[in-house]
């Protein structure tokens, strides 16, 4: 057998090192460095091959081409105690009605079994949205006790239990906002009060204020958000000023980058209040939602779409009830929908990949509706 040295591989623009063309074998006790670049350098077009390598700069990740679209490898498990966790934040509860919660519980997601107590949010409030990296859990605004729109944004670890700290503010106070994220950037679009289309992000593992993104194609609040390792979907939401609308609108953005949302196609069912969305890295699920008084009220549908792609969502089965305000949290195989109206502690489960009813997973510590979730496994990561 010969034997060939090479000081490194070529650059993915052919620019460095030597080129081995056809089909080449490597055997080496030590490693070899794979081609890089950042998000916006990724090859596209003709002559991708699935199965090829590159390490993203940015995120600090191999990815796989896998036809279609690039796909991050997950190179260090957010796995805790046998599983992602999934973190569910205030809400309000019904006992006495309309009391605030700042209260912070934990589930497992890849096991059965009651939340427990994480810790406790800086404010009491309802109606906000979080995403999360695999470290660390963000949650936006929300509507307090007093009867005040809220533009904190707060953050906790979640590999620890504690309390949840200042993180910064969004650029204007606001509810029922709707979030996804990646492992870098966590995203948030749309929201009450005057209801916007504004999308606003951050950069996850530091502090500061939302900056602007770009806006959604319709001004609506109450959707639900999903995302992969590259594209943020926004999904239904509701329209107050001068008439309800309903939407079944799905939106999409590209994360890294800035700009206006794209039409991405519809849900099955025009749903305007507390629609929960979730994902892995390839699947979108979003689940309940408080449609129109012309399509029965309350919904139980959960829908799913293939991200990558673009085109009306899927039905995947239904909620063990109808429920809207439910707070969402997944891992890469597994989806949960927590709380929510009418008033209830029960967190159901799916598996994301099949198709089929949600199945009882366990009860929050406290029954509430419109508590924000979020995990460090989920589709974006």
């Amino acid at each position: 057998m010969s034997e060939f040295k090479s000081a490194s591989f070529s650059a993915e623009d052919g620019s460095n090192g030597t080129d081995f063309v056809g089909v080449t074998t490597f055997t080496s006790p030590y490693y070899f460095v794979p081609p890089s670049g950042t998000t916006a350098q990724r090859p596209s077009g003709e002559g991708l091959t699935p199965g090829m390598l590159r390490f993203n700069t940015d995120i600090g990740r191999l990815e796989v081409w896998r036809g279609d679209h690039w796909a991050t490898i997950q190179g260090d498990s957010p796995n805790l105690n046998g599983g992602a966790r999934g973190v569910f934040s205030m809400g309000i509860g019904n006992a006495p009605i309309g009391s605030g919660s700042n209260i912070i519980d934990y589930v497992t997601i890849s096991t059965l079994g009651n939340a427990t107590s994480f810790g406790s949010a800086t404010i009491q409030a309802v109606y906000s949205s979080a995403c999360a990296s695999s470290t660390r859990g963000i949650i936006f605004g929300g509507y307090d006790t007093a009867g005040n729109n809220k533009s904190d944004i707060q953050y906790f670890t979640i590999s620890s239990t504690g309390n949840a700290a200042s993180f910064g503010n969004l650029s204007a106070v606001r509810r029922s906002t709707i979030s996804c994220s990646n492992s870098i950037r966590g995203i948030v679009a749309g929201g009450n009060p005057s209801t916007t289309n504004a999308i606003e992000y951050i950069t996850i593992s530091s502090t500061g204020n939302s900056v602007s993104f770009g806006s959604l194609t319709q001004i609506r609040a109450y959707g639900g958000g999903a995302a992969s390792s590259t594209r943020g979907l926004f999904a239904g939401g509701r329209y107050d000023t001068p008439v309800a609308t309903w939407y079944n609108v799905i939106d999409y953005v590209t994360i890294s980058t800035t700009g206006n949302a794209t039409y991405f196609g519809d849900l099955t069912l025009a749903r305007g209040e507390g629609v929960a969305g979730l994902s892995n890295s390839t699947r979108g699920v979003f689940a309940g939602g408080n449609a129109s008084p012309a399509q029965g009220s309350t919904s139980n549908r959960i829908d799913y779409v293939t991200i990558a792609s673009t085109g009306n969502a899927t039905t995947f089965g239904d909620m063990t009830s109808a429920y809207y305000m439910r707070a969402p949290a997944s891992s890469s195989t597994r989806g949960l929908f927590a709380g929510g109206n009418p008033y209830t502690s029960n967190v159901d489960y799916i598996a994301i990949l099949t198709i089929g009813n949600s199945i009882n997973f366990g009860n929050l510590s406290v029954t509430r509706t419109g508590a924000s979730g979020c995990s460090n496994g989920h589709g974006g990561l």
